[in-house]
């Protein structure tokens, strides 16, 4: 009887380790597809001066996680410019004259395409007081990498950045055309980077569409409120010919414009004495 029950008890013992790979491969498989599962950044804009949203777009765990950046809630009336340089359209010296004329500090994201097309303004942007940001070396999308692509793509723009201007170290990362996966974010983190999307943006990268400097103005003045990432392309006319009237009418809405550092510092090193203050 003993020997009838273990004959029993083999085939029962086997379908069991059997359905445990099977389970444990269905879990690694699961896992693998959730970290690189592609979101296309996207928000519920602010109105009225409330802040923006992204509770409903499934991934606030994800940017609470790995501290991705998109509005700073702690910043007052505090406003962030950013620019997103994939290439040069003739617009950029102007931004930068405005932006010098005004005294605001603003970060510009650029491509590898844009470092080796354009180092006499990446060296300007530098000297004149602003951040380089990467915004990868060829902008694919990023969500669709291997850590190794994803590490090459970012240390290539970086390494290029210091090669050819004086700042050495680049901080801050925004993924092509706002598409990420958890391993995008991970994987900047852990080179010791900070993502960073936005709260302001509208439909203003298409470089032969020309709307007017009004039309740049509402869209962006409509969506401002405190602690605002505000993301322009540079590309657009329209950007370049309604900045200072941004700028103007913001600070007289009583904003104030700070460097992505200043945020850095405030969250890193909490002391307000700490922060230099541009205006």
């Amino acid at each position: 009887m003993l020997e009838m029950g273990r004959r029993f008890e083999r085939p029962a013992f086997s379908a069991f380790i059997a359905a445990l790979i099977v389970l444990l491969l269905c879990t690694g498989a699961l896992a693998a597809r959730s970290e690189t599962t592609a979101y296309h950044w996207g928000f519920k804009k602010s109105k009225g001066g409330k802040p923006p949203s992204i509770a409903e777009e499934g991934y606030a765990d994800l940017v609470d996680r790995y501290g991705a950046l998109f509005y700073d809630a702690d910043g007052g009336r505090a406003l962030y410019l950013t620019f997103d340089n994939g290439y040069e359209n003739g617009q950029t010296a102007r931004i930068l004259d405005v932006l010098k004329e005004k005294h605001v500090r603003a970060t510009f994201f650029v491509t590898g395409h844009y470092v080796k097309d354009q180092p006499e303004l990446l060296r300007r942007m530098v000297q004149e007081g602003h951040l380089i940001g990467n915004h990868s070396w060829s902008h694919p999308d990023m969500s669709a990498q291997s850590v190794e692509t994803i590490r090459r793509e970012i240390v290539r723009v970086n390494e290029a950045v210091a090669r050819l201007t004086p700042q050495r170290t680049t901080r801050y990362f925004r993924p092509p055309r706002g598409v990420f996966s958890e391993r995008v974010l991970r994987t900047v983190k852990d080179l010791g980077m900070e993502t960073i999307f936005w709260s302001v943006a509208y439909k203003d990268w298409e470089r032969d569409v020309v709307r007017g400097a009004d039309y740049a103005y509402r869209n962006v003045m409509n969506q401002l409120h405190p602690g605002a990432v505000i993301l322009l392309h540079s590309v657009s006319k329209d950007n370049a010919d309604a900045l200072a009237r941004i700028i103007d009418d913001a600070r007289a809405a009583g904003y104030t414009f700070r460097s992505l550092d200043d945020w850095r510092e405030r969250r890193y090193l909490p002391s307000a004495g700490q922060i230099e203050k541009y205006e």
